[in-house]
Parts: structure tokens; sequence; C-alpha cells
């Protein structure tokens, strides 16, 4: 038997050591063990993948959360099994597109008549190197999705959040920022060739712009708001990358994406530990990669390139007409 002794620690020592590594590669879990009682949460795009271990985690923490989806279906049964993980009945879905202003609008009214309060909105929902497709409203479908459609229910939703300050806003975003160039020339990708990664990647750096704009318009208002890169996740939102769209690269690739992809729970710890950790009240204007603060990309940093993406973004979507504001009033894309 003892021949068998030193193989057997080996690979002991050596799976031990792998998931030691893959632990610290991937974040690990929130550190954070705050509850959240009586505070009112919004998850978008919760009812697979990351968005619906969100909300969760932040429902086994106490929180009233309003599922926010496109499909009600889905989102009716990930909001019953979430009440039934968590024994929180305080768990409802409700209808959201965001590839619909009109439908932002509607959702976003639902909230301000129905809710109390909101304390923390999840910017979850994503879509990622789809076709060439666009939104009800004429907008590249991920530039619209992934930030226009956040950009205006965010906007909507200020006042409330104000008023149940402090409260916070989390955007999800990705390490793919750090490829992205937003090019005020052709937002919606109509005189260029359509590249998916390129649309991708500016629609994430769009959102971490956003949110170092926000941040700075609501200094002293006691909204917080700060972005952050999940990690790469086995969720639905790589249906159109053709990852593992093989045995060979599966196999191949295998060990690498075992390495470095997340599960959905764990994908999910730093948008919970950004909604509940007491030591990050205050915090605001900030891009995490997992659980730790970190620098950005350069032009996220841009000042006059956050102010001029508000802007026009804010005529995209028609944000002056319903807001009274100054900017002027211009059509929407057709």
């Amino acid at each position: 038997m003892s021949r068998y002794v030193l193989p057997v620690s080996v690979v002991g020592t050596v799976v031990g050591g792998a998931v030691l590594l893959k632990d610290r590669v991937t974040g690990g879990s929130c550190p954070s063990k705050a509850t959240i009682p009586g505070k009112t949460v919004i998850v978008t795009g919760a009812n697979t993948g990351i968005g619906k271990q969100t909300a969760l985690e932040l429902a086994r923490r106490g929180g009233s959360v309003i599922l926010a989806c496109r499909d009600m279906e889905k989102c009716e049964a990930a909001a019953r099994d979430i009440r039934g993980e968590t024994l929180n009945h305080r768990v409802c879905a409700r209808h959201l597109d965001l590839a619909s202003l009109k439908s932002v609008r509607e959702f976003a009214k639902k909230i301000i008549e129905e809710e109390e309060r909101v304390d923390i909105l999840v910017n979850n929902a994503a879509v990622m190197r789809c076709p060439h497709w666009t939104t009800e409203d004429g907008f590249e479908m991920q530039f619209g999705v992934n930030y226009l459609g956040h950009f205006l229910l965010t906007n909507l939703l200020l006042d409330k959040l104000k008023a149940s300050a402090p409260s916070r806003v989390i955007n999800l975003s990705s390490l793919a920022h750090v490829a992205g160039h937003v090019d005020f020339e052709d937002l919606n990708w109509e005189k260029r060739k359509y590249d998916s990664k390129a649309a991708y990647c500016q629609s994430k750096l769009a959102v971490v712009l956003f949110t170092r704009e926000l941040s700075r318009r609501l200094q002293g208002t006691g909204v917080t708001v700060n972005a952050l890169h999940p990690g790469v996740a086995r969720t639905e939102l790589g249906r159109h990358t053709g990852m593992h769209s093989s045995a060979f690269s599966s196999f191949t690739l295998g060990p690498i994406f075992w390495l470095l992809v997340k599960s959905p729970q764990l994908a999910a710890q730093p948008s919970t530990y950004l909604a509940v950790a007491e030591e990050l009240e205050g915090v605001s204007g900030k891009y995490f990669s997992g659980l730790r603060e970190e620098t950005p990309a350069t032009e996220a940093e841009d000042e006059e390139v956050a102010q001029r993406l508000w802007a026009e973004s804010a005529r995209l979507v028609g944000l002056e007409t319903s807001q009274g504001s100054s900017w002027g009033k211009q059509p929407l894309p057709k």
C-alpha cells in the first residue's frame, strides 16, 4: 500500500492547488455578511445567469427584490425559484424590455407609483456579440440594451433613489471595455461594416463612462454608483460567440476554461459585494474587477468624453423631453 501513498499525495496536492488557484483567479465569495432587511432591490436581466444569482443572494440577505426581465414566463419561474430557496416571499417579477424605450418608461413609472423606495439598482442585463440587430427605437442592439436602456432607466429612477438614500447603483460592465472606443460619428454602426465584438466593447466602455459622469452628478445626494467586471461566467450571454462550438475546442481548452470561467453564483459575488458591503458606503465612481477596485481603461477616465456621451445619450433617449432639460428637443432615430 505504501507505494500508492506518494502518487495519491501528489494528486491531492495538485488538485488542492488547482482549486486554490481557481478561487484566487475567480475572486472568491463576497466577504461582507451584511443583510438588507427593509431595502428594495431591482435587478435587470434576473431570470438567468448572474442576474438571477445576484437576485438570489440579495433575497437571501432579506431584501425585497424585483426581477426586471423581458421574458415574463422565465422571470416568474426565476422569482418562484428564489422564493422557494430563500423563503423570502418579497420577490416579484416585472416586465422590462431594455430594447424598448417605451417599456423602460412604463417600468419606471410603475416603480415610482407603486414602490415606497428603491435602495439598490443593479443594471445587470446585457446582450453579447449578437448579429447586427436593432432595438425597437433603431439603436444598435448591444449599445441600446447594455447601455442606453440602463441609462434611461437609471435617470428615471434617480428621484426615488435619492429619496431612499443612502442608496446604490451597480452597473455591470466588462473587462472588454478596455478594447472599446466610443465613436460619436457612428454610435449605431450605420457607416461602418458591423463588428459585433467592437460594438460590444463600445457598449461596455459606455457603461463605465456613464458610471463616472453619474457619480459626478450625484455628489452630495447619498446615492453612489460603481461599475464592475464580474468575470467570465458560464451563462447564456455567450450564446452568440461560438464558445465550445466543437468537441475539440471543448477538450483542448477545457482546463483553461475551468480555471478562468466562473459559475453564475461566483460571478454574482462582486455585484452582491457592491450592493451590500458596509465598507463601500460612500464609495462612488469606481471600477471593480471582481471584488477589487481597479483602474479602468484610459478612455473610461476621460471626463470630456463622459460628459459628451451623457449629453448625446440624453438626446437619443429623449431624456430632455421628460426631464424638462435645457439640452434641447431632438428627434429619436428612425
